[in-house]
């Protein structure tokens, strides 16, 4: 097997913790790794790397299975009126709230087109932004959903579509998303994201200079990376991913905050070097725990979701906002 990246290495240890832990069928396991690791081979011997017994994988022979071509019915594109479905958050806003101006732009990135969920305030002068990675899911209701929080603070927030060129989330098999985000490549992903940026520098309705990155599980993943690679960010807010390059911590020009969950040890475990990589420099960083959850805490469509946490954790990051954009 092809030595694993940072992040197939990251996406299959959250898929068996799930797939353990009941939230994932063997069958869907075994099929997101086979689409991570680009055949069953591979995905035979990264599962018994995670700690699968011989009898839960599949042969190596086993056919590649096919991807589904009934759409997972999630991103940009699907939002219906009304409460996001599974939105359990008391701050959940749906789609259609009065004073927000929700829509799809479209925007030019490494010579094709990059589509993403824009919402913002209706009315007002022109005031910050935040960018949005999405979850290893795509673009989901959810994701959506974060943005008109973001916007109901004031914010235009913008959530991207990663998955643009291969024809969006919306139109693909559920469990090849993960696999196509990771073959991608991190680099691919930030390249967005400065086009993003470049394009929120052209809107009317934000204050020039004035945006900041957020991004849920891989997607904190990806905002660290930005953070190391966009100077422009004046802040971000990273929740539960895995860390940056210590040997590019030095290179970070925004305020960082960095979002963690106590009992997600396989995230949280590796904290410690960042927090001394960080402070070996004049970086202006925050690092908070939040105790007695589990990774995807924030998420209140999902089965880790905590109010109370999930709450504490939103307050948190639109301060760090507030103090440094």
């Amino acid at each position: 097997m092809t030595k694993l990246g940072k992040f197939e290495k990251y996406l299959i240890e959250e898929f068996f913790d799930d797939y353990r832990a009941g939230a994932l069928s063997q069958r869907t396991f075994t099929r997101r790794v086979a689409f991570i690791t680009g055949s069953m081979a591979a995905a035979s011997a990264a599962m018994l790397l995670v700690g699968c017994t011989p009898e839960e994988v599949p042969r190596s022979t086993d056919p590649m299975p096919t991807p589904s071509l009934s759409p997972s019915g999630t991103g940009t594109g699907t939002a219906s009126l009304g409460p996001v479905p599974g939105a359990k958050s008391p701050l959940s806003v749906p789609e259609g709230a009065p004073g927000l101006v929700t829509e799809t732009v479209r925007f030019p990135a490494e010579g094709t087109e990059v589509y993403a969920y824009l919402a913002r305030p209706e009315a007002g002068a022109a005031g910050p932004a935040v960018l949005i990675c999405h979850e290893n899911r795509g673009l989901t209701p959810h994701i959506e959903d974060v943005a008109r929080r973001f916007a109901t603070a004031g914010y235009a927030a913008l959530a991207l579509d990663l998955l643009s060129r291969e024809g969006g989330t919306a139109g693909m098999d559920r469990d090849a998303v993960p696999g196509a985000l990771t073959a991608a490549g991190a680099q691919r992903h930030v390249a967005d994201f400065t086009a993003a940026f470049d394009y929120l520098q052209t809107r009317d309705f934000v204050e020039e200079g004035r945006i900041a990155m957020t991004g849920y599980c891989f997607g904190g993943g990806i905002t660290w990376h930005a953070a190391t690679d966009l100077p422009g960010l004046k802040a971000t807010a990273a929740f539960y991913g895995p860390s940056p390059d210590l040997d590019k911590v030095p290179a970070i020009k925004p305020a960082v905050f960095g979002v963690y969950a106590e009992l997600d040890q396989r995230i949280t475990g590796a904290l410690p070097a960042l927090r001394d990589a960080l402070a070996a420099t004049d970086v202006r960083h925050q690092l908070t725990v939040y105790p007695g959850v589990d990774h995807a805490f924030h998420n209140d469509t999902g089965p880790r979701y905590v109010e109370a946490q999930a709450t504490a954790a939103w307050n948190d990051t639109l301060a760090w906002f507030t103090k440094y954009v």
